[in-house]
């Protein structure tokens, strides 16, 4: 598979679902990751824990990317101590779910802080430290639901739309420096996130779904693996849907 021996890694949200299955993913095919968390520091534990285990490299640090400064402080710090950043997958994210006209707008605004102002600023810091090596592979996980909209999810939809657009600016502005910049949209992932829908609602969910089935975060950590690998070098300002063919 991918050898990203010698790498490092900074996977925001990085303690569960996606973000803890990319995390472990990278971190077996060689690179020293640096995950995040918010409030979970036992779940965040755990996973270095698993890692490390294993005979592989990982920490955890403490961040919440909405705070703009504490996200760029934070991957300068990581950079610093480690003496390199060559991986940034900014996974972190939240979903307040409301009809529009029911949507708060204190609840609108901490997704987009969330999902899309926080991946914009750990980008930032990150693009920094790679342009000096003029090498570096930048990762939104963004979702269908930014390609195909859902109901009662517009500020999710609106906050994971973005991330396309955003990745696709930067790597136009970064390709000269070896920067690769690319977004990866789950499909319906069996994740804590997911697992509220049950019933009825999920069985729709997955007749919608070509594949017959829900996805794993494993099958997301390996697209991811892929875009942050040295196979990759050649694909920038793309979206990677791995999704079942909900959404072609």
């Amino acid at each position: 598979m991918f050898d990203l021996s010698g790498k490092v890694a900074f996977v925001t949200g990085g303690s569960r679902g996606i973000g803890r299955a990319t995390a472990e993913t990278l971190a077996e095919l060689g690179a020293h990751v640096v995950l995040t968390y918010v409030g979970n520091e036992a779940s965040a534990r755990e996973t270095v824990a698993a890692i490390l285990g294993k005979g592989h490299k990982a920490e955890a640090v403490r961040l919440d990317v909405a705070d703009g400064p504490a996200a760029e402080a934070a991957i300068a710090d990581a950079a610093k101590r480690l003496g390199r950043l060559d991986i940034l997958v900014a996974n972190a994210g939240i979903s307040v779910d409301a009809l529009l006209l029911r949507m708060k707008d204190d609840d609108f605004d901490r997704v987009l802080g969330v999902n899309l102002k926080g991946a914009i600023a750990c980008s930032r810091a990150a693009i920094k430290v790679m342009m000096r090596a003029k090498t570096g592979r930048v990762i939104f996980v963004s979702s269908v639901v930014g390609e195909m909209g859902n109901v009662g999810q517009t500020a999710y939809a609106a906050s994971k739309a973005a991330l396309l657009g955003v990745a696709k600016s930067l790597a136009r502005e970064y390709a000269s420096r070896g920067i690769t910049v690319n977004a990866v949209t789950p499909g319906y992932i069996d994740t804590d996130m997911t697992t509220a829908m049950t019933g009825e609602a999920r069985e729709r969910t997955v007749a919608g779904i070509p594949l017959g089935r829900t996805g794993t975060a494993r099958e997301i950590a390996t697209a991811i693996a892929y875009l942050a690998s040295n196979e990759a070098a050649y694909v920038t300002g793309q979206t990677l849907r791995v999704n079942g063919g909900m959404y072609m």
